[in-house]
């Protein structure tokens, strides 16, 4: 990894965005290829809204947190966090490398009577600026540069915004359940993860740091066959940030 890597580096992988961008048609089928999504996806809202709540003083029990607020979803698919964003009162943004992705996602939108800008390419070149929150969850491990993309992320933050961001960890126990014995077992789609792209959460706050913004304690996503996917102190599979600027 190169830290001193600049955000006018290209961080999408050609390779990457045509392997998400074949799973576009069936992403919103709770059973289909993104199914391990569907069941990550609350535990992640969970932690978004706690940390939204924190950082902005907003009332827990208030149905828009993010009223009057803009919202950026790096790496967002066809739309799984973009769209819980805009329930939950913001101007949203959905950013993403396959063009697919972004196709299924406005269709979906506009079909829930949604109103999310949703934008194919590059994030440094098309991520508006100014945003109160930024997430990006599971992505950076599928990039290039990854000092680039985090230094992206940091630019389109306001100065008292948040970041999000969630990623597996690079452990030995994350090669066997999240690399060989998911795709193995079709939990996830063959060439999804790539263990040697993980990013250690030591590595993520050098990074986070190199682009002066401050990383919180991480906290685990861990799997238990009485919880199933839940927040833990287990760092050892997945794990989920804040980052503020420092």
């Amino acid at each position: 990894m190169n830290n001193a890597t600049t955000a006018t580096h290209e961080t999408i992988r050609p390779a990457e965005a045509a392997h998400f961008g074949a799973l576009a048609a069936d992403w919103w089928d709770p059973k289909g290829s993104s199914a391990m999504l569907h069941r990550l996806n609350p535990v992640r809202l969970a932690f978004v809204r706690a940390a939204i709540d924190t950082h902005f003083g907003t009332d827990p029990r208030a149905l828009k947190p993010l009223a009057g607020r803009h919202a950026l979803d790096v790496g967002c698919g066809a739309g799984l966090l973009a769209e819980p964003l805009a329930r939950l009162g913001a101007q949203v943004t959905g950013v993403d490398a396959a063009a697919e992705n972004i196709v299924a996602a406005r269709s979906h939108a506009q079909a829930v009577g949604l109103s999310i800008d949703y934008q194919a390419g590059e994030l440094s070149a098309i991520a508006p600026r100014e945003q109160d929150l930024v997430c990006a969850m599971e992505v950076i491990e599928h990039v290039a540069h990854k000092g680039a993309f985090v230094a992206a992320l940091g630019a389109a933050l306001k100065p008292d915004g948040l970041l999000v961001l969630s990623t597996p960890n690079r452990t030995a126990r994350s090669r066997l359940l999240l690399v060989e014995a998911a795709e193995r077992l079709g939990h996830v789609p063959r060439g999804t993860h790539h263990w040697d792209d993980f990013v250690t959460p030591d590595e993520l706050r050098e990074l986070l740091a190199a682009a002066s913004l401050t990383m919180s304690a991480p906290r685990g996503i861990g799997w238990t066959p009485t919880k199933g996917l839940h927040l833990s102190d287990d760092l050892a599979l997945n794990y989920i940030v804040t980052a503020t600027p420092a």
